[in-house]
């Protein structure tokens, strides 16, 4: 009888021989549509937010990832960050450079605040 078991699995297992090349085509599909879907168009995103924060100067209408509007004043370096001072009505603001998402009318489209 159990010879009569392992013989039918023996068939079964040498028949699938073909799983594995399917199995290994499905899993790298599926990373090329993650790459296309979510990885690139982040790096995109991430590249067009830095240029965008690159070419920021004093007199710049900006808003920051919390909303508020203002005007650059003052750029500065201080302890390895990049800290810039925003105008803002009657109110003055310090904020990290990284954390402005629009300068003028233009907004990095997909930015991590956007």
């Amino acid at each position: 009888m159990t010879h009569v078991l392992y013989a039918t699995y023996l068939q079964q297992a040498s028949g699938s021989t073909l799983g594995l090349p399917v199995l290994l085509f499905q899993i790298l599909a599926i990373g090329v549509v993650f790459y296309f879907l979510i990885i690139r168009p982040q790096s995109t995103a991430r590249k067009k937010h830095a240029e965008l924060l690159s070419a920021l100067k004093k007199g710049d209408d900006v808003m920051t990832a919390g909303g508020i509007v203002g005007v650059v004043k003052d750029i500065r370096e201080k302890d390895g960050e990049t800290r810039v001072t925003v105008e803002s009505g009657s109110s003055t603001v310090v904020v990290e450079r990284s954390r402005i998402i629009r300068v003028g009318g233009v907004t990095a489209q997909g930015s991590q605040n956007a």
